[in-house]
């Protein structure tokens, strides 16, 4: 083999060592443990954003249920982009909007993420076993749970854990559903 074959094999090695590792690895990573998404549309105003991008986490949900307050991505059958939204009922749990606020059995819930804002009258509805009951922050402008029903565990691809656009927007996702930013 002459000196430009050796050199061109030894690249192709390097290549192959290197390069094809590292795509697994990435491909690994999206299809298993997280991966990026967008917001799309205002139901979540006012704490997340039209094009505002996210790392979505798929570990913990194979370790124990969505929690209250977790912000989640729902893919469901009809609905060709993913939805962004906010867990708001657990299994067994039953809720219903009544005096313009959202209250779970029978208790109001403290939703500290929202400003005051005026709900229409819902339910009551109790959440089935394996499902969450979902609701985007912008109440009155939001496709969510009050209209397709409770969501299955298996229809959540993940939960919202990092905000990395825009640039004045990085952050995490605390667990009571607000961005603590990197400032």
């Amino acid at each position: 083999m002459n000196r430009l074959g050796k050199m061109l094999y030894g690249l192709l090695v390097e290549i192959v060592d290197t390069v094809l590792p590292a795509l697994v690895i990435a491909v690994l990573i999206n299809l298993f443990v997280a991966q990026g998404t967008y917001v799309e549309g205002q139901s979540m105003e006012p704490n997340l954003h039209t094009d505002q991008r996210l790392i979505v986490e798929k570990v913990s949900y194979r370790l124990h249920g969505p929690q209250r307050g977790d912000i989640v991505v729902v893919r469901l059958p009809d609905h060709k982009v993913p939805l962004i939204k906010r867990v708001i009922g657990l299994p067994g749990e039953r809720v219903e909007i009544r005096e313009e606020r959202v209250w779970v059995d029978g208790q109001l819930l403290d939703e500290v993420y929202l400003e005051n804002i005026k709900q229409r009258p819902y339910g009551p509805l109790t959440v089935p076993d394996q499902h969450v009951f979902v609701m985007g922050d912008n109440r009155n402008s939001s496709n969510d749970s009050r209209f397709f029903g409770p969501v299955r565990y298996d229809q959540i691809w993940g939960r919202a854990w990092l905000s990395y656009w825009p640039l004045q927007e990085i952050g995490f996702l605390r667990s009571d559903g607000t961005l603590r930013l990197f400032r």
